[in-house]
């Protein structure tokens, strides 16, 4: 009978991770950090400080893969960094809720804010959203720390694997459900907003060749707003490939052949990933939207 390995002995990878391709990431992902810091601070955007997490968390995850690739059997080293990676891309779908609820308010005369036009009260959209963002965020925590707690050398190791496995399933499933209809309603927006053109045209005070301000608020805004619209629906577009990327992985399992090829993290994950936080940086909310505190103000809602 083959004697069970130590826990130190157990491998955690089914492949040779690579040490220069978790080095290029963690530097992307560091200087996407950075960026997004900045911005955070330049422009005292408090509710992006979800974005400022989740890039952090990219970059950690990254930089703690550098450290688990080059110690295979750490349980501690490769859970930090699979939770990390795992888990920042949930909270940019948050972000993204919030950016789209604030256009919202942004674009659309109160009297227009209708169930007809989103499908669902205006008023709820973020918190709805961000409520089932939250629970993806719980069930995949939940799974994913079961599936690298598990003894392999424990009889039961096989269910208690699957049992993490289903639940992190779950909640990519509950993710998908909640991100795939905001996706739909925001990229439906695209189309329904070009009717509340002119009124917005109407709100400008001042305008110059760059910025303009809006119902004779101080802050300059740029006035192409469909621009930050656009940036969402495109940071919207590969949470949801990644996303259903980590579906196919979580339902394969361990042996399966996503969970087998480091190059498909790298280019399902890693590098669909990164535009969502990237994009961001330059085409930042706060240049096109008015209030980014952690409330709107009462004549704003």
């Amino acid at each position: 009978m083959k004697a069970p390995r130590a826990l130190k002995d157990i491998i955690f990878y089914h492949y040779d991770p690579s040490l220069a391709a978790a080095i290029v990431f963690s530097v992307a992902y560091s200087l996407a950090f950075i960026g997004t810091l900045l911005q955070f601070m330049r422009y005292r955007s408090w509710v992006w400080t979800i974005m400022v997490v989740s890039s952090a968390m990219e970059a950690g995850g990254y930089i703690a893969r550098c450290f688990s690739g080059q110690d295979p059997t750490s349980q501690t080293k490769y859970t930090v960094q699979l939770l990390l990676i795992v888990l920042a891309p949930v909270c940019m779908a948050a972000a993204c809720y919030i950016v789209f609820g604030r256009i919202i308010y942004h674009v659309v005369p109160k009297k227009a804010r209708t169930f007809k036009l989103l499908w669902m009260p205006p008023r709820i959209i973020t918190p709805i959203f961000v409520a089932g963002d939250v629970i993806a965020l719980l069930l995949q925590t939940v799974g994913a720390v079961k599936i690298t707690s598990v003894d392999l050398n424990a009889p039961d190791a096989k269910k208690q694997t699957n049992k993490g496995k289903t639940i992190a399933e779950i909640g990519v499933a509950v993710q998908l459900v909640f991100f795939g209809l905001f996706s739909i309603i925001a990229m439906r927006f695209n189309f329904t907003s070009r009717r509340f053109k002119h009124d917005f045209e109407q709100r400008i005070t001042t305008s110059d060749e760059k910025y303009v301000e809006i119902d004779g608020q101080p802050k300059k805004l740029k006035r192409n707003w469909q621009a930050i619209l656009l940036i969402t629906n495109l940071a919207s577009v590969c949470i949801l490939v990644r996303s259903v990327y980590r579906m196919i992985d979580f339902h394969m399992g361990r042996e399966g052949y996503l969970a087998t090829h480091e190059w498909t993290l790298y280019i399902f994950d890693s590098l669909v990933i990164f535009p969502a936080i990237a994009l961001f940086i330059w085409w930042h909310p706060s240049k096109y939207l008015p209030y980014m505190g952690f409330r709107l103000p009462k004549h704003a809602r």
